[in-house]
């Protein structure tokens, strides 16, 4: 993914992307969180996935500094940050507020 195609993806409605790597064992915890909350909130939410391994210039631009980070974009902005691994009745509580809050 380069960087015109993240900011395509990220540019309407709300927006999780995930920064990831296979070899990151929370990031591995965390994917059938996001695929389970995707399922549910799909509608609600788009959910994009960068490799940080592969797209390393996407996670600097982005202050990416530790994975998993998920990153909140309404509307082309980047307007949270949520690092590590998170439960997924958090997770769940976490985007319900925020489709509240910016719907």
């Amino acid at each position: 993914m380069n960087a015109e195609t993240f900011a395509q993806k990220t540019a309407k409605g709300l927006v999780l992307v995930d920064f990831y790597a296979d070899w990151c064992g929370p990031c591995k915890l965390l994917e059938p969180v996001l695929k389970t909350l995707e399922q549910e909130f799909g509608e609600q939410i788009k959910f994009v996935k960068v490799d940080v391994q592969q797209d390393q210039d996407l996670a600097v631009a982005n202050n990416v500094m530790s994975i998993p980070t998920m990153l909140l974009f309404v509307d082309g902005v980047a307007k949270e940050k949520l690092t590590g691994y998170k439960h997924l009745a958090d997770m769940r509580q976490y985007l319900t507020s925020k489709i509240e809050q910016y719907s």
